[in-house]
């Protein structure tokens, strides 16, 4: 039977990596996001997972801080959907993991990287398909990177297209994608087959805890639901937004349909009002002014130019 627990969900996602004795997980996770030359060793959990973050329902727990042995301060969070001031935030919190380094009468030069990681289960750039972006401090005319500084990382997850049967050839951070995306759908003994390196054994070890656990199994459920109640909720006031936009747009054109409609019928009464004026003066027919009002404003333009020009060549 598959596990059906999620990493996505929050309770899941800061046990499996926010649990000191899972710490051989994070490191997989961290290394497979900055594949650096020289990988991560050892890293401290500075916010460990305990229960009484999960306490309130209606709270989000959802980052994991962390200090590797480079020194370099880490946050790594799980986003199910995208918010507004996304980049802003995770940019936020990475001058914060790097201001709060500086202590009274420290130098300068002892600060170390400071990084923010967010898995989006959302896309957040919809005008491209690269899953992972990789910001950093550049200068715009030579390209020359301001290294040691601010780093912030996203990976949008839908836009991974993964399958089981060649996950074992996929790059290390693909792997770990499918893992938060497809766990859940998976057997214990299938997901230790599929990923046997020792970082995904300690991850499918918390994960088999959760569902094997009742404590656990029923707080996981209970974030679950909030989670998707919150979702539920914001789609519900976006299709407000939308029907109510909508309802404001379809008012705003018809004030404007009808505004243009008097403009145009103001325009089309002097032009007919004129013509027969003009037919008048040239001793013509004068055509009723129910009949002209009928005619398009174009062919009244005509008309009304046909007979000035008429009027003209009388008085030459």
């Amino acid at each position: 039977m598959a596990l059906g627990i999620s990493p996505l969900v929050d309770f899941a996602f800061k046990k499996i990596f926010g649990s000191p004795e899972n710490v051989r997980a994070l490191i997989g996770l961290l290394n497979a996001v900055l594949d650096r030359a020289s990988p991560i060793i050892a890293v401290e959990i500075l916010n460990p997972f305990n229960y009484q973050e999960f306490a309130d329902a209606k709270q989000i727990v959802l980052d994991v801080r962390a200090r590797d042995d480079q020194g370099r301060s880490l946050n790594v969070e799980m986003q199910v959907s995208r918010v507004g001031g996304l980049l802003q935030r995770l940019n936020y919190y990475a001058c914060s993991l790097y201001v709060d380094q500086m202590q009274r009468g420290g130098n300068y030069w002892t600060l170390r990287p400071a990084i923010s990681i967010c898995f989006l289960n959302d896309q957040l750039f919809r005008d491209t398909q690269q899953p992972h972006h990789w910001f950093e401090q550049v200068d715009m005319t030579s390209g020359r990177r301001l290294t040691g500084g601010i780093e912030v990382h996203t990976i949008e997850l839908p836009k991974y297209n993964l399958l089981a049967a060649t996950i074992s050839q996929a790059s290390r951070i693909e792997q770990w994608v499918y893992f938060l995306l497809k766990a859940d759908q998976h057997e214990t003994a299938e997901l230790r087959q599929m990923f046997p390196a020792l970082e995904f054994q300690a991850a499918i070890d918390a994960i088999d805890r959760i569902a094997a656990k009742t404590e656990d199994r029923v707080m996981y459920d209970e974030r679950e639901k909030a989670i998707r109640d919150q979702q539920w909720l914001m789609e519900g006031t976006r299709m407000e937004a939308r029907q109510e936009g909508l309802q404001q747009g379809m008012q705003q054109g018809l004030q404007e349909g009808l505004q243009e409609g008097l403009q145009k019928g103001r325009q089309a009464g002097v032009l007919a009002g004129q013509i027969q004026l003009l037919q008048r003066l040239l001793q013509q027919p004068e055509q009723p002014l129910d009949e002209l009002l009928q005619l398009p404003t174009e062919k009244l333009t005509a008309q009304h130019t046909d007979l000035q020009s008429q009027a003209r060549l009388r008085n030459t």
